[in-house]
Formats: C-alpha cells, sequence, structure tokens
C-alpha cells in the first residue's frame, strides 16, 4: 500500500497561496465514518504517488493518527502551470463498497491491425464498484481477440477480478478494428492557356472591326 505523509491544518495556519509558494499543497480528508480534516502535503511525495495510484489504489495517509486508508477522489490543476493546487481525499472503510474508474492497459497486438486495418480504442477506463480493499490498479485488454475487420472488445469482455463489479453499459465499445478507406484525391482542372485566351480575344475585335468597317466600303461603292 502506497503512503503519504500530511499534517493536519487548521483555519488559523498559512494560507492556500502561502502553502503552495512554500511548496505544499491544500487539502481534505473526508468520507461516510471520518470527519472532513484540512490538511497540507508535500507537492512533490503527492505528485509521485498520482503518477503511482491515480484515482484507483489506496493510499495510506500518516500524521492524523492511525494510517488511514484513502482514494484519491479529486485533484484540482492550475489552469495555467497544470500542477495540483488542491486534492480531495476519500477516507474508506473495509466493507464498504466504492464507484471508481479503472484505467485499461492494452497489450498484444491485432491479427486484424497487422494487416492493414485501423485500430480504434474507445474507452480509456471503466466504472466498477467494489470494495477500495479489492479495487485493481487496473484492468487489461487483450488485442490479440481482434482478428478481423469489425472485431471489437465490449465492456462485458473483460475479465473482472473477484468482486468487481462493472458499472460501464456491458455493450460499450473498448477497442475495435475498421477498414482503411484511402482518401480519393481531388481531380485539379487543367492549368488555362492563357496566350489562347488573347488570342481568341483578339480575333473577335478583329472581326468585330472588319464588321463595322464593311458597311462603309458598301456606301462608298454605292
Amino acid at each position: 500500500m502506497l503512503t503519504l505523509a500530511v499534517e493536519k491544518r487548521a483555519k488559523t495556519d498559512a494560507s492556500a497561496p502561502a502553502l503552495r509558494r512554500a511548496g505544499s499543497i491544500p487539502a481534505v480528508v473526508y468520507g461516510r465514518h471520518h470527519q472532513s480534516t484540512s490538511v497540507a502535503l508535500a507537492a512533490g511525495a503527492f505528485q509521485k504517488i498520482l503518477r503511482e495510484a491515480g484515482e484507483a489504489t489506496i493510499v495510506s495517509l500518516t500524521g492524523l493518527g492511525a494510517p488511514l486508508p484513502t482514494l484519491i477522489h479529486e485533484v484540482d490543476f492550475d489552469p495555467m502551470t497544470n500542477q495540483p493546487r488542491h486534492v480531495d481525499f476519500y477516507a474508506v472503510t473495509k466493507g464498504e463498497k466504492v464507484e471508481v474508474a479503472i484505467p485499461l492497459v492494452f497489450e498484444g497486438v491485432s491479427p486484424a491491425v497487422e494487416t492493414g486495418a485501423n485500430l480504434v480504442k474507445v474507452l480509456h477506463e471503466v466504472e466498477v464498484r467494489a470494495d477500495p480493499m479489492d479495487l485493481p490498479h487496473n484492468m487489461k485488454v487483450d488485442l490479440s481477440i481482434l482478428k478481423v475487420i469489425n472485431d471489437r472488445i465490449h465492456a462485458r469482455d473483460i475479465a473482472l477480478p473477484t468482486g468487481i463489479e462493472l458499472l460501464t453499459e456491458p455493450e460499450e465499445i473498448i477497442a475495435l478494428v475498421q477498414e482503411v478507406v484511402e482518401e480519393k484525391e481531388e481531380e485539379v482542372a487543367a492549368p488555362t492557356d492563357i496566350a489562347s485566351i488573347e488570342v481568341e480575344k483578339k480575333g473577335k475585335g478583329e472581326e468585330a472591326a472588319e464588321a463595322a468597317i464593311a458597311p462603309e466600303e458598301k456606301s462608298a461603292k454605292g
């Protein structure tokens, strides 16, 4: 189990901006059987935990008495720096089921893709309900079963560990293979021959001039 040290924070302690400037992140811990508690934690240590745990792995918080098993429930990121600026931890109780999103890990190679088809990954996580102590870090998707064009993997095809209940619609498509459709090249019109246009215009002009002169010549002869 991953462990993260936190420090209880009182309202009179440093403000959230001051904590961030000092390299800490303000956070809150709450749960059905745990009173909401404001805490602070080291930014570097949390980012390492976030990379390893995501939101589907139990993180044991120390510094609040007995080690407290929690899930990273929500992380607020700074829109400019993309760094975590506030964290919500959900204190879990063994035997109390929780609903979380489990990331999918795609493994293997699709025979259809090897022969030229396109692989389309539709979902990258599935929703499940389970005892928090039974939550897997991720769930594997075997792409090798996609053998021919239009083969699909549905949510119901994932092998769930014991005690895990799938909440995602079973018929939801996780991945599929499609035929590669070649784009037709647009026909480009042949370049216009400027010289021929000029000659054509010139010819018409000459014909007009001759038509204007002709009546005068006839009048002179008459």
